[in-house]
């Protein structure tokens, strides 16, 4: 199970852990971004989670491509594709992650196969539980 909380300007937000190439890892705090999943580029890696460029390159995280993806207003725009290995449910997983210049998101890929409940307001429970 992953919990996590709603902040101020109601976001749900769930810590991550995001580890480098040489075995650092980073904590993070990502907010869910339900209109978010980015289609696989066909690697061996799944899943929605973006990450501004400057924490992808501090983790040496490795560059997959780019592709293009459809924004929240319908316009679409390219990203790079890196891959990062992340801490899931208790479960090391490699997810492909879009660099953006925004906070950390994970989108409904990612969140796939699991039940998501949100008690939305200021400091409200955010859970995440794996379905049977």
């Amino acid at each position: 199970m992953i919990t996590g909380v709603v902040n101020a300007n109601y976001e749900a937000t769930i810590p991550l852990v995001v580890q480098a190439i040489y075995g650092q890892e980073e904590a993070i705090e990502a907010i869910i971004d339900t209109p978010y999943c980015s289609l696989s580029l066909s690697f061996s890696a799944t899943g929605s989670l973006t990450l501004p460029p400057m924490l992808i390159m501090a983790l040496g995280l490795p560059w997959l491509g780019r592709q293009r993806a459809k924004l929240g207003d319908g316009s679409e725009r390219f990203f790079d594709v890196y891959a990062a290995t992340i801490l899931w449910d208790g479960q090391v997983r490699t997810v492909e992650t879009d660099a953006t210049d925004t906070e950390p998101l994970v989108g409904m890929c990612l969140l796939a196969g699991h039940e998501v409940r949100i008690r939305v307001l200021d400091g409200g429970n955010v859970t995440i539980e794996g379905l049977p």
